[in-house]
């Protein structure tokens, strides 16, 4: 990271209001990003599941030879705080969810205990199967809870023009607060790796961008 922050432009600070004396700082406050149609290019990445110990600084050090180069990966994905935008560990996610929720849990019991037992969200899943193929469409839909106590679950079949039965099942599932916070680490975990050939060409153009700030 101290390599990252050299060549960003520096700016004046002045300590107290009288104007005594300016020190000279970096600023922070410069940002560099990657075009959005660069990120969505899928020859210019490939994807890649984070592992219970994997760290940007880790990866980089794999992948680019250089931990100081985690900010590729960071901007790749628009991870601007890589405490909350990264997924925790097995172990540490379970200690965010009981601490998270310790609040709201009664006497005697832990938040992972609330979060376990308490429900954040329902939804209906409306499932499309065509028979002859076996090909399945899935739809979830949330719903609120009292949407959720009245829905029953059906099946329904359907016979197109073409000969081709379409059976429609629908069903409904719940989730509780610790299935969401699962759900949502788990959706972190999955990031678009810059392929290591087209960094230099990236290092490049951020060096450039900054100087430009700097003029």
């Amino acid at each position: 990271m101290a390599k990252y922050f050299n060549f960003f432009p520096k700016t004046f600070y002045a300590p107290n209001d009288e104007m005594e004396s300016l020190d000279v700082l970096t600023n922070i406050t410069t940002r560099f990003s990657f075009e959005q149609k660069f990120k969505d290019n899928s020859s210019v990445y490939y994807k890649y599941d984070i592992r219970d110990g994997d760290t940007p600084e880790i990866l980089a050090s794999k992948l680019y030879d250089s931990s100081e180069k985690h900010w590729v990966i960071l901007l790749m994905n628009d991870i601007v705080d890589p405490l909350y935008d990264w997924p925790l560990s097995q172990s540490n996610i379970i200690k965010f969810i009981d601490s998270k929720y310790s609040s709201s849990a009664n006497v005697g019991q832990t938040g992972l205990d609330w979060a376990s037992s308490h429900i954040h969200s329902y939804y209906k899943i409306e499932t499309q199967t065509v028979t002859s193929t076996g090909y399945q469409e899935i739809t979830k839909y949330e719903i609120d809870s009292n949407a959720y106590s009245v829905l029953s679950s059906s099946s329904t079949s359907y016979t197109l023009k073409d000969g081709n039965q379409i059976t429609i099942d629908v069903s409904k599932e719940s989730k509780t607060y610790y299935e969401y916070e699962i759900d949502e680490n788990e959706s972190k975990r999955t990031i678009k790796v810059l392929k290591p050939e087209l960094v230099p060409a990236v290092e490049k153009e951020f060096k450039r961008v900054l100087n430009d700030t700097i003029r």
